[in-house]
C-alpha cells in the first residue's frame, strides 16, 4: 500500500480483508466501519525501521488479544504496518468461526509461506482432527465417519493417531469424549489451541507467534532474575508481581543475613547440621553426644526443642536423612565404627550398627527409595545396607571421605583419600572415576538436578564441578579452608545460592553464577563447622559452629531482638 508519498514498509501485506484503502483520495475504509479522509493519509510518519514494524506489531497483537479493535485498526492506518500475511488472516478467521473447508483452501494459499516440506500436511491434519471430534460431539456420526475415512485416512499420516481418533466413536456421550480425548470441547479455547498449534509451522513474518510480546517481557524479567544477587522469592505470576516501568532488583533485606534464632541446647562444639527433606525439621549432631531434632514454625521461621537422642559416645560427626524425613543416620569421627538409625516420628532407636570395631563409619547417605542406605569411612569399609542395617553389599578398600546416593537408585559417588570423586554401580559392580582434585576433598554434596556438585577442598575453598562433563566450573573466593572437615550447600530458590562454613568463624554465601560473595555473615566465635539451607524455605539457612551454637539466619522481617538476640549477627558487606 502507497498513499501520498508513504512507502510500502517493505513489501508487507496491509493490514487485512477488513482494512481497505482507497488511493483516489476519497476515503479509507477499516473493520469498525470508520471513515477517514485522504487528510488522515496525509500524517503517515517517518519511514519506519524493521525493528519499529516488529514493536507496532507486537503492540498490536498484544492490544488485539485485549480486544481493543478499533485501537488496532487505527494502528494499522497510521503505521501502515500489517499485523499479519492477509492469507494468515483468512486463515486464522476460518479457524475460529469453524468454516473448515474455507481453512482448507487457505492452506493452499499459505503453503509457499510454510517452515517445513511437512508442515502442510501436518496443519491439514489438525485441521481434520479438530473437524471430526466437532462432528463427534454434535452427534453427527456419519459426518465424523465420512472426515475419517475419505479425508484423515488417505492423508497416511500419523496412522497411530487416526486408530485412535476413531475409537473415539464408541463415546456414548460428549463427555466421555471429551475425557478421552483429553480435549476441550467444541469451544473458543480449544480452536485457540489449535490455531496456536496451526501458527508454530508459519514464520513470524508471516504470523506472530502467540503472546509474543509477553513472552519477551517475560524473558527480560527472567534475565533480571539472573543478575539479581539477591533473587530468592518465588512469583507465580513474574508479569504482575514485578514493575515493567522499571529493573527488577531485590533488597538484600529479603535475603538470609539476619540472625533469627541462636540455638544453645548443645553443650560442646556443633559438628553438623541438617534440614530434613520436607523442611519442617533440623537436625544437630555436636561433639556432646548428642543429635537434638527441632521443629520449624514455617510462618514465624522459629524453631523449637522436639526431642533429643543420645549416646552418641565418639559425637555426631554426620547426620543423614531419609527422603521421607522418618529416619535419620547419626555417624561419628574417624574412630567411631557405630552407627545410629533413629526413627524421627516415634523417638525409637531401629537400629545400632557395628560391622567390626575397625570400622571407621563416618558418612551415609540414603538412596532415593529410602530403603536402603550406604556408610562407609576413612579404614576402607565401604557398606549397602537396608533399613535393619543387614549389609547387602560391600565395596572394601575404598577409603571413604564422603558419601552421596545419587538419584538413579543405582550409583553412589565417594570421594576417597586419593583426593578424588569416583562413581560405583552396585548393580553391576562397577566403578570409574568422575573428579579428580589435587588436594583432599574434605567433603562434597549434590545439587538436587544431579549435575552440579560442590566440593569443600583442603587448602583450596569451595569448588563447584559438572558431574556430566567432569570440567570445574568455578573456585569461589574467601572462605578459610583448611584441613578441617567444613560443609557446605547448595540452597535459595532453584539451588541458585551456595553457603559454606569458614575456619574465620564466618559463613560465606555466593551466587552460583559469580565467584565472589555476596553476603559474609558473621556472628560466631569459632569455625563454623557445616551450612545447610532449608529445602523448602528458600530464605532459611542453619549454621553450626565450634563455638557450642546453632544459628538460624533469615530475613530482617522475621528477626526479634528481644526476643531471641538478633542483633549479634549480621552481614558484612562484600
Amino acid at each position: 500500500m502507497q498513499a501520498n508519498g508513504c512507502p510500502q514498509h517493505n513489501g508487507e501485506v496491509a493490514a487485512s480483508t477488513s482494512s481497505q484503502v482507497h488511493q483516489n483520495g476519497a476515503s479509507l475504509t477499516l473493520s469498525n466501519g470508520q471513515a477517514g479522509t485522504e487528510t488522515s493519509l496525509a500524517r503517515c510518519p517517518k519511514v519506519l525501521t524493521k525493528s519499529d514494524r516488529d514493536i507496532v506489531r507486537l503492540i498490536g497483537q498484544h492490544l488485539r488479544g485485549l480486544g481493543l479493535d478499533r485501537t488496532v485498526d487505527q494502528l494499522i492506518q497510521e503505521s501502515g504496518c500489517s499485523l499479519e500475511h492477509h492469507a494468515a488472516s483468512k486463515f486464522r478467521s476460518h479457524v475460529m468461526n469453524g468454516e473448515w473447508d474455507k481453512a482448507e483452501l487457505d492452506l493452499n494459499e499459505l503453503k509457499g509461506l510454510v517452515d517445513s516440506q511437512q508442515g502442510s500436511l501436518k496443519m491439514k491434519f489438525l485441521i481434520l482432527e479438530q473437524k471430526y471430534l466437532e462432528y463427534l460431539e454434535d452427534g453427527s456420526v456419519l459426518d465424523a465417519l465420512h472426515v475419517l475415512r475419505n479425508e484423515l485416512t488417505p492423508l497416511k499420516f500419523n496412522t497411530e493417531r487416526v486408530h485412535e481418533l476413531s475409537s473415539f466413536m464408541m463415546c456414548n456421550n460428549p463427555e466421555d469424549l471429551r475425557e478421552m480425548a483429553d480435549w476441550e470441547g467444541k469451544s473458543p479455547e480449544a480452536r485457540q489451541k489449535l490455531m496456536e498449534r496451526l501458527q508454530s509451522f508459519l514464520p513470524p513474518t508471516v504470523m506472530l507467534p502467540p503472546r509474543r510480546l509477553q513472552t519477551l517481557l517475560n524473558q527480560a524479567i527472567e534475565l533480571q532474575k539472573e543478575n539479581c544477587p539477591y533473587h530468592n522469592t518465588k512469583y507465580d505470576n513474574d508479569l504482575e508481581a514485578v514493575s515493567l516501568l522499571m529493573d527488577h532488583i531485590c533488597s538484600k533485606e529479603d535475603f538470609p543475613c539476619a540472625t533469627l534464632q541462636i540455638l544453645n541446647d548443645h553443650c560442646d562444639e556443633v559438628w553438623y547440621c541438617k534440614f530434613s527433606p520436607c523442611g519442617t525439621k533440623l537436625a544437630t549432631g555436636s561433639k556432646d553426644g548428642t543429635l537434638i531434632i527441632w521443629d520449624i514454625n514455617k510462618e514465624t521461621h522459629e524453631l523449637r526443642h522436639r526431642r533429643t537422642f543420645d549416646g552418641h559416645a565418639y559425637g555426631v560427626a554426620c547426620i543423614a536423612w531419609s527422603p521421607d524425613s522418618m529416619y535419620i543416620v547419626a555417624c561419628g569421627p574417624e574412630d567411631c565404627s557405630e552407627l545410629w538409625l533413629w526413627n524421627v516420628e516415634t523417638g525409637d532407636l531401629r537400629v545400632k550398627m557395628s560391622q567390626s570395631p575397625e570400622d571407621s563409619l563416618t558418612c551415609a547417605s540414603f538412596h532415593a527409595d529410602g530403603k536402603r542406605f550406604i556408610t562407609g569411612g576413612t579404614r576402607g569399609q565401604f557398606y549397602q545396607c537396608d533399613l535393619d542395617g543387614n549389609v547387602l553389599d560391600s565395596w572394601e578398600g575404598v577409603r571413604v571421605q564422603g558419601l552421596q546416593c545419587q538419584k538413579d537408585h543405582k550409583v553412589v559417588l565417594a570421594s576417597d583419600t586419593h583426593h578424588r570423586i569416583r562413581g560405583y554401580n552396585f548393580d553391576e559392580l562397577t566403578d570409574f572415576q568422575v573428579i579428580q582434585e589435587d588436594h583432599p576433598i574434605m567433603s562434597f554434596t549434590i545439587a538436587d538436578d544431579g549435575r552440579r556438585t560442590l566440593l569443600n577442598v583442603a587448602t583450596q575453598g569451595v569448588h563447584l564441578w559438572d558431574l556430566k562433563d567432569k570440567c570445574l566450573l568455578r573456585k569461589f573466593q574467601g572462605i578459610t579452608q583448611g584441613f578441617y572437615s567444613i560443609h557446605s550447600c547448595f540452597g535459595g530458590l532453584n539451588q541458585d545460592f551456595i553457603a559454606s562454613g569458614s575456619e574465620d568463624h564466618k559463613v560465606y554465601i555466593w551466587h552460583t553464577k559469580r565467584e565472589v560473595p555476596i553476603c559474609v555473615l558473621e556472628g560466631h566465635t569459632r569455625t563454623v563447622n557445616c551450612v545447610h539451607w532449608n529445602p523448602k524455605l528458600p530464605s532459611m539457612l542453619a549454621s553450626a559452629s565450634d563455638d557450642g551454637t546453632v544459628r538460624i539466619w533469615g530475613p530482617q522481617k522475621y528477626c526479634k531482638q528481644e526476643a531471641n538476640g538478633c542483633q549479634s549477627g549480621r552481614s558484612t558487606p562484600v
